[in-house]
């Protein structure tokens, strides 16, 4: 039993504006998708092809209020994790690194946290 059932306490309730966090990082993540395709960085636009449909299923479960929004979350979370360390992994020493760094700490971690509490909200009801 946890200590808001016990105390009688109301459970916490995510802000309606963290609901929005999928829609608008799939839509925010549509430049960077051209940018990689220009390039030719065949793996990192798979990566974030990736992502993208992830977190637009995300928003659409969640739309429906699904069950299956849970693992949606997930996954996503599970791919921005492993975006952020590989992208730390691989960059080269200086500001590249750094700004590994800022992305991975300020970007994809919190989106990554975000997309787990909308799908453990989503089996509350």
């Amino acid at each position: 039993m946890t200590i808001a059932v016990v105390s009688g306490a109301p459970a916490y309730v995510l802000p309606e504006r963290l609901r929005q966090a999928p829609r608008l990082a799939a839509v925010a993540l549509l430049p960077w998708l051209m940018i990689l395709a220009v390039n030719h960085e065949t793996p990192w636009a798979v990566l974030d092809l990736l992502e993208f449909a992830g977190l637009l299923s995300l928003d659409a479960l969640l739309l429906r209020c699904s069950p299956a929004a849970l693992w949606a979350g997930a996954a996503v979370a599970l791919l921005l994790a492993g975006d952020a360390l590989v992208d730390i992994a691989f960059a080269g020493p200086g500001h590249a690194v750094l700004a590994a760094l800022v992305m991975a700490f300020c970007v994809e971690l919190p989106l990554a946290a975000v997309c787990l509490l909308l799908g453990r909200e989503a089996i509350r009801g």
